[in-house]
């Protein structure tokens, strides 16, 4: 296998743009990563792109007739909420395996204000199931229980999610592409409407439109571009091995357990050498879950990570320094790019307000419940 860097990212502000298409959405944001890696359509061999929500609507293909249709391969992706970064993977493979020198990923979604219902899948159907609505089938009683298993096992409080909310909507302030960049006081996430206990509004993410998008290249070819060449040390992809908890609700936790694992091997790096995170908090519970699950911190203390601040920008293990999905919102197919661009600006310092200085090695994570995840290393 090659090694591959990293060479462009564009993204544009996550919103609602009821106006345009989808196909619209992540052209822009295709020819914002062209344009930072100082090529064009031509320079491309090969596209991924990721959509969940009009996953048969051969997105890849539209966004060329967009931007430049030159006759090279198109991947569509869907695989949940890790869609865009499930697209990001097939294009660092095609580069990885030596039958690509220069590929792009896209990943979009359209969503408006459809929300999370049910699993991400959007596979249409019949409907919302009844059952579905008043049980664990709906993604915020899934991560709401798994929020009170973790307080049952270790004491962790309300107030703690809550703080996590905080931090993230406060390290949106500083990030122009965040769909919320509205700073919220621990009393005002607590005192907020419930959404699934202990989840109120705020430590929810908002759904919306966006795009993002990155150019992979060979490592040599980065070399010729850049002094500091930004190189991909992992792309891992799993999904959930059987266990007895399939048929009582999702295993929220040993996915990313498994995913994290493989990664830190293949990297050759630790937890211990991340400089930042970029993590799938499509609630302010998940997030504190993660914090374990991948090795942030010892099992049980992730509740004192928030407390210490540890997980700020400044502190010892910056985490959503783009102000995560709780506040950058969270269009499912686009999401998973998007938290890789993020983690491309900091060690490109490119990251303006929300910089964590002098980013090294950074770690984008997403989950999709069904199942998949992703982890995406990349190092300066």
């Amino acid at each position: 296998m090659r090694e591959v860097a990293m060479v462009g990212a564009g993204m544009i502000k996550f919103g609602r743009y009821p106006e345009k298409g989808v196909h619209e959405l992540a052209a822009q944001a295709a020819l914002l990563a062209l344009q930072d890696a100082d090529m064009t359509m031509k320079d491309v061999e090969l596209l991924a792109s990721g959509n969940l929500y009009q996953s048969s609507a051969m997105i890849g293909q539209r966004i060329m007739k967009e931007i430049g249709q030159t006759g090279i391969p198109v991947i569509n992706v869907a695989n949940a909420c890790a869609t865009g970064s499930t697209a990001y993977r097939e294009a660092y493979m095609a580069v990885a395996s030596g039958a690509y020198d220069t590929a792009l990923a896209v990943g979009s979604e359209q969503m408006g204000k459809m929300g999370l219902l049910g699993g991400g899948g959007g596979g249409g159907g019949g409907g919302i199931s009844p059952e579905g609505i008043v049980g664990s089938g709906l993604m915020p009683a899934v991560f709401g229980q798994a929020g009170v298993e973790h307080m049952r096992n270790y004491g962790t409080t309300e107030e703690q999610f809550a703080k996590i909310a905080v931090k993230n909507h406060k390290h949106s302030m500083h990030n122009p592409y965040s769909q919320y960049q509205v700073e919220m006081s621990l009393e005002d996430v607590m005192n907020a409407r419930t959404i699934a206990w202990p989840n109120t509004l705020y430590m929810c993410c908002p759904t919306g439109d966006g795009a993002a998008a990155a150019v992979l290249t060979t490592m040599e070819k980065a070399k010729q571009l850049t002094t500091e060449p930004i190189k991909v040390a992992t792309s891992t992809l799993t999904s959930d091995p059987y266990t007895e908890r399939d048929l009582t609700m999702p295993d929220v936790n040993t996915l990313t357990k498994n995913a994290s694992k493989l990664a830190y091997e293949d990297a050759g790096v630790g937890a211990e050498d991340l400089d930042l995170v970029e993590l799938h908090d499509c609630f302010a519970t998940a997030e504190m879950l993660h914090y374990e699950n991948l090795g942030l911190c010892g099992e049980g203390e992730a509740g004192k990570l928030i407390d210490d601040k540890e997980t700020y920008v400044g502190g010892r293990i910056p985490v959503n320094a783009s102000g995560g999905l709780l506040s950058k919102g969270h269009p499912l197919g686009a999401t998973g790019v998007a938290n890789i661009c993020e983690v491309y600006w900091h060690l490109k310092g490119q990251a303006g307000g929300r910089q964590v200085e002098g980013a090294k090695v950074g770690l984008a994570h997403v989950i999709g419940l069904g199942s998949a995840c992703t982890i995406h290393i990349l190092q300066k």
